[in-house]
């Protein structure tokens, strides 16, 4: 079996552009906004996360007619067929932000507190 080169584990940032004539005005803005951004930007991030809950990633196997036609058609599909307004979209894109703001705050509390050494505290 051959697998489709297009096909990703997870939806990638650079497909996002794909997305912006699928939607009205609101949603391109979203999506120029993010795309412009770098990978590792929040909203970058947020707007791959909130794409991955959408587009049910988690959920693509191997052989599954999603996974055969790669994440650029299903992305596509998913937001042209998203039955909701662009408003519900980007609520989404919202609510995505702020859990991973969330989940890197538990992960900062995670982190323990290491006295400062001084040099000499260090042999």
């Amino acid at each position: 079996m051959t697998i489709n080169p297009r096909t990703e584990l997870l939806f990638p940032p650079h497909l996002i552009l794909d997305l912006k004539d699928l939607r009205g005005d609101k949603w391109r803005e979203l999506v120029e906004h993010v795309a412009a951004l770098p990978e590792t930007h929040p909203d970058t991030l947020a707007f791959c996360l909130m794409m991955i809950r959408l587009n049910a990633c988690l959920g693509c196997v191997s052989g599954s007619y999603r996974f055969m036609r790669g994440c650029e058609l299903c992305s596509q599909q998913t937001i042209a067929r998203f039955q909701g307004t662009d408003e519900e979209l980007i609520e989404f894109f919202h609510q995505a932000k702020d859990d991973l703001e969330r989940r890197a705050e538990d992960l900062a509390d995670l982190i323990a507190d290491v006295p400062d050494l001084e040099p000499e505290d260090m042999e």
